[in-house]
């Protein structure tokens, strides 16, 4: 197993621009897993920009589902993964189950996700690379409203802590600077 280091922050608090730096003092290949759907006009623009921006010696793969699954398929030969983002990889799970009210089965969920992570730890675990994971700390907000923002910011809180668990360096960013977190 390579080094896993866990990028957690805020929405727009420059988790992705400092995972991104990371890659590049990286002197191996890097691997950029990107879990965003075009599914609405302002998405595909946002995904176009970011390919652009992406040096263009970096393997990009789009994998919105299944992406311990995918890895472990087709690993990467890459000594260095960045996925980016779990925030987005946990909506599109629910996205899924979720019926055109907003409902959905709790219990299904919650087995899907926690499927999905143990999938993406597993690859973590067996593929010869150092992964960079960046996702949203939701917990620091407001309690969602509605039934499913509730659902998604417990389900999203849970995933970060079993990545964090495994992860050889947590960094929470805040307004652009990285904080490393250790365990009391």
């Amino acid at each position: 197993m390579g080094r896993l280091t866990l990028i957690l922050g805020g929405a727009r608090s420059g988790k992705s621009a400092y995972a991104e730096s990371l890659a590049l003092q990286y002197a191996g290949s890097v691997t950029y897993v990107a879990t965003a759907q075009a599914l609405d006009p302002e998405m595909l623009q946002r995904i176009a920009v970011h390919r652009q921006a992406r040096p263009a010696a970096w393997v990009t793969r789009e994998i919105p589902l299944g992406v311990g699954q995918a890895l472990l398929a087709d690993p990467p030969q890459a000594g260095l993964v960045i996925l980016d983002c779990l925030t987005l990889l946990v909506s599109n799970l629910l996205m899924q189950i979720c019926t055109p009210a907003g409902e959905l089965d709790e219990t299904a969920a919650v087995a899907l996700v926690d499927a999905e992570i143990e999938s993406l730890l597993n690859a973590v675990r067996q593929i010869p690379a150092d992964f960079i994971i960046v996702s949203n700390e939701v917990g620091l907000g407001l309690v969602p409203p509605y039934p499913l923002g509730r659902v998604y910011r417990d389900l999203l809180g849970r995933a970060n802590q079993r990545l964090a668990a495994q992860a050889s360096q947590v960094i929470f960013i805040i307004a652009g600077i990285p904080m490393k977190l250790t365990p009391l």
